[in-house]
């Protein structure tokens, strides 16, 4: 299991992804789910992958080689005219890698899957994110749609849709996520530190802020440990319940 989310702002996008991965509960390593690729002053691009992690893997290999010579290869990603095309062909990529396993039956095809959010903005359009799925199909972000996530959502949802504002600084975005990370990691033992952070400022067409949270990180404990604080107190101040007499 993972989690992974991206944001979008109008300052711009941010992006968390953990980094557990498991094959039981006895075969537990760290493997980084969030890759980016930036051309300075054309393009900006971040891919976050839940699932398979053959799949995944597998998809982001075709996306960069494509069957090209070392010297040759240039990620597939960096050549699209526009963000909705590069949405189009991690998605036709994705489907591509999950077909292989269709010789093996429907048990081998249901394993094998993979969901991809992809965020980015190139030169002459906007910043946009997609939430691509298995079957290659995607959606995109909007106001009614502000953020996706992908791999064990539910217990950092409801912090996301109760304080989640478009006119947020990056900086309180990125606490914000924090927050719903910590929320899922005391939930689920399949999402695990360490945390990566990817932040897109709108229009710099330049690789932002990027950081990796551990549990000896200062300010991912000052949040941990502020959250739970919190909660705690704003349930002590609220009203007993009183039994209705009947």
């Amino acid at each position: 299991m993972t989690y992974c989310v991206g944001l979008l702002l109008k300052r711009g996008l941010v992006f968390m992804s953990d980094t557990r991965t498991n094959a039981g509960i006895d075969n537990i390593s760290v493997v980084t789910k969030m890759r980016s690729w930036n051309v300075p002053g054309d393009r900006f691009i971040t891919l976050l992958s839940a699932g398979n992690l053959a799949t995944t893997q597998s998809t982001i290999s075709l996306l960069e080689e494509r069957g090209l010579a070392p010297a040759q290869r240039k990620s597939a990603l960096l050549a699209q005219p526009s963000m909705f095309q590069t949405a189009k062909l991690v998605g036709e990529t994705l489907r591509e890698v999950i077909s292989y396993t269709a010789d093996s039956g429907q048990e081998a095809s249901g394993r094998f899957t993979g969901n991809f959010i992809l965020g980015g903005q190139i030169a002459g359009g906007q910043p946009r994110l997609f939430m691509i799925y298995p079957e290659g199909n995607f959606i995109e972000a909007g106001p009614d749609n502000p953020f996706f996530q992908i791999g064990e959502h539910k217990y950092g949802r409801p912090i996301l849709v109760r304080t989640y504002d478009p006119d947020m600084p990056l900086e309180d975005a990125v606490k914000l996520l924090l927050v719903s990370f910590d929320s899922t990691i005391k939930s689920n033992l399949s999402v695990g530190l360490p945390i990566d952070v990817q932040v897109y400022e709108t229009d710099s067409l330049e690789a932002g802020f990027r950081q990796r949270f551990d549990d000896r990180d200062p300010y991912y404990r000052t949040i941990s440990d502020g959250w739970s604080d919190a909660l705690k107190s704003a349930f002590e101040s609220l009203p007993p319940f009183v039994p209705t007499r009947r």
